[in-house]
């Protein structure tokens, strides 16, 4: 979050990182990608504690350096910092940003923009453990709300519907991977026959619930389930869809499969049986993550999954809050 002194210029953006990868790790990893994607070295002070590693493209010159508090903590904290000459602006328009901005697929890392940052005033209201990933996430400028909802209210205890929560998971997951076109979801086009019968293509969500099934993120007729003809766009999301949802874009591959007894014996939550057999894959390929998980994030220590419950608009956050699996894991913060 912002601290006193971490304002950037106008012609610097900077972003605060955490991972629990070892700093020598990340280091590799930059020097990598930089040389990767045509930048050129300038320098790098390799005696200085700590480490800091610049280079430069096309007017463009990027700046990583590691905190000396890494040295006292188990996770390694360093900034990344864009500066560009004073006749660019911060946030370039999509023909002049840099074709190759630089990858960072570290554990538990996260930027953020303030673009289009939201402010809430409500955000007391939230539980304690929640709030740093809805503010998080309204300087990524991602929770759109319904027109009926006051902008500066974000009601965190209030159910999330299905329709918002499809909205806030494809606008984040393309923020995040907004350089990497090849992990954004595509937004379904109104030329697309509709996969559900109740999200027409005139509704406001029809790209995001769209692009969803298309993917095969979604139970849809697209994805083989036949049953699966109405979306609900209104109804409150409950904590098994949530999951069925969010964790095959965690993993990027397949879920396993899961049976009543596997989840019994991980999460050994009293209420197995009731949890959907289509969603006990996500929620046992959410156990991987151990305190990283979906459910540890959103509901914390609980000996029962609750599945058919409504997950509030706090909730929903902090699982967009943080993306990806176990040593792959990341989070963005604003700096």
């Amino acid at each position: 979050m912002p601290t006193e002194g971490d304002a950037t210029s106008p012609a610097e953006q900077q972003t605060r990182w955490t991972t629990p990868d070892g700093a020598d790790e990340v280091a590799q990893f930059y020097q990598t990608r930089l040389q990767e994607n045509g930048w050129e070295r300038v320098g790098e002070d390799s005696q200085a504690e700590p480490q800091t590693i610049v280079a430069e493209r096309e007017g463009l010159r990027v700046v990583v350096n590691f905190s000396a508090d890494g040295a006292t903590t188990a996770d390694t904290p360093f900034t990344l910092s864009y500066l560009q000459d004073a006749s660019i602006a911060l946030e370039p328009t999509p023909t002049s940003e840099p074709e190759a901005a630089i990858e960072t697929p570290v554990a538990d890392a996260t930027p953020t923009s303030v673009a289009t940052a939201q402010s809430f005033i409500d955000l007391t209201q939230a539980p304690e453990e929640l709030r740093t990933y809805i503010t998080d996430l309204a300087q990524l400028g991602v929770l759109t709300l319904s027109n009926s909802d006051a902008a500066n209210l974000f009601k965190p205890n209030q159910a999330i519907t299905r329709r918002e929560y499809a909205r806030w998971l494809v606008a984040t997951n393309n923020r995040i991977y907004r350089d990497r076109p090849a992990n954004k979801v595509r937004l379904g086009v109104s030329s697309s026959q509709p996969a559900f019968q109740d999200v027409a293509r005139s509704d406001a969500d029809f790209g995001a619930i769209q692009g969803l099934a298309e993917a095969g993120l979604i139970p849809s007729p697209l994805s083989g389930d036949a049953n699966t003809v109405t979306f609900r766009p209104d109804a409150p999301l409950t904590r098994e869809d949530l999951l069925l949802w969010k964790l095959p874009i965690d993993t990027r591959q397949p879920l396993p499969t899961a049976t009543v007894q596997a989840v019994q014996q991980t999460w050994g939550f009293q209420d197995v049986a009731r949890i959907n057999p289509i969603a006990l894959r996500a929620v046992l390929a959410d156990f991987q993550n151990g305190d990283l998980s979906n459910i540890r994030r959103a509901f914390g220590f609980t000996t029962i999954f609750q599945p058919k419950k409504a997950v509030t608009r706090a909730e929903a956050a902090a699982t967009l809050g943080m993306w990806g699996c176990r040593g792959k894991a990341f989070r963005r913060r604003m700096c």
